[in-house]
C-alpha cells in the first residue's frame, strides 16, 4: 500500500519504516487482541525495539486510530508530530451525537459479508476503494488482482476483528491527547470513509493541525493522487 511513498520519503532523506499489522502480511497471526490498545502496543513495542526518536507516525483509514490512541497511551514519547491520511478518526458509526455516521445495519452487512464470502467481498471492496469506475487510468485490473491477493491472504480471523475495531471504536475524547503537530489528508471523494463525517470533525477537534482535502481523490488516494500525497507529506516532514 504505501510502496509510492515509502519510495519518495527515502529519496527525500528521511528513514521510512512500514510494518505489517499483526494478522496480516509477514506477522504473527494470534487469535486474540485485535483491539486498538493491542494493536498500539505493538507500535511501541516497535518503536522501542528500533530505539527510535523523533518519530513522524503516518496512519491511513483505520490506522489513523492507532496513531490517536499511541498519542493517548503514550504521550509525545518518541514522536514529533502525526499524520492521518483518509483516516477514520473520530468515529465511523452512527450514533445519535453522530447522526451522519454510518448505520449499525450497514456495518453488520460488512461483518456479515467478511464471515461468509470474504473473499468475493474484498474484491468488490478494492473497487470501491479507489473508485475504480473514475480512475481507470491509474488503476489497472493487475493492481486491483495484486491488492486483492494480499488482502485475501490474511488472516481471516484478523479481517473481521480488525474491522470491528475500527467500525466500533469512538475517539472523539481522545483527540485531546494529540498536541503534535498533525497533518490531515483526506480525498474530497471518498466513498469508504466519506470526509464529512471523519477529516472534517477531527480537524475541528485537533489543536494543533493542517488540513489538506484533495479534490476528486477517492480512499485510496496514495495510488491514484500520489503526488499530491507525497508533496504534502514531505513538505510536512521537512517543516
Amino acid at each position: 500500500m504505501w510502496e509510492n511513498q515509502v519510495q519518495a520519503i527515502v529519496d527525500a532523506g528521511f528513514r521510512c519504516i512500514a510494518y505489517d499489522r499483526r494478522g496480516f502480511g509477514d506477522s504473527d497471526r494470534p487469535w486474540l487482541n485485535y483491539d486498538y490498545t493491542s494493536l498500539t502496543q505493538d507500535l511501541r513495542a516497535l518503536i522501542e525495539q528500533l530505539d527510535l526518536h523523533h518519530c513522524v507516525l503516518v496512519g491511513f483509514s483505520m490506522g489513523g486510530g492507532e496513531v490517536v490512541r499511541y498519542l493517548g497511551m503514550f504521550g509525545n514519547d518518541r514522536v514529533d508530530k502525526a499524520v492521518l491520511v483518509s483516516s477514520i478518526i473520530p468515529i465511523v458509526k452512527k450514533k445519535d451525537d453522530n447522526p451522519d455516521g454510518v448505520p449499525e445495519e450497514k456495518l453488520n452487512e460488512i461483518m456479515e459479508a467478511l464471515k461468509t464470502k470474504r473473499v468475493t467481498f474484498l474484491a468488490e471492496f478494492s473497487k470501491q476503494f479507489y473508485n475504480y469506475s473514475d480512475h481507470k487510468d491509474k488503476v489497472s485490473e493487475e493492481l486491483l488482482e495484486y491488492d486483492w491477493a494480499i488482502a485475501s491472504a490474511a488472516s481471516p480471523r484478523a479481517t473481521i476483528e480488525t474491522a470491528k475495531a475500527w467500525a466500533n471504536t469512538d475517539f472523539r475524547q481522545e483527540l485531546r491527547n494529540v498536541t503534535v503537530p498533525t497533518l490531515i489528508i483526506h480525498g474530497d471523494d471518498d466513498q469508504i470513509v466519506p470526509i464529512e463525517t471523519s477529516s472534517d470533525h477531527s480537524s475541528k477537534e485537533i489543536r494543533n493541525n493542517k488540513y489538506i482535502k484533495i479534490k476528486d481523490a477517492p480512499h485510496g488516494l496514495f495510488l491514484t493522487h500520489k503526488e499530491e500525497l507525497n508533496t504534502a507529506l514531505i513538505n510536512f516532514l521537512r517543516q
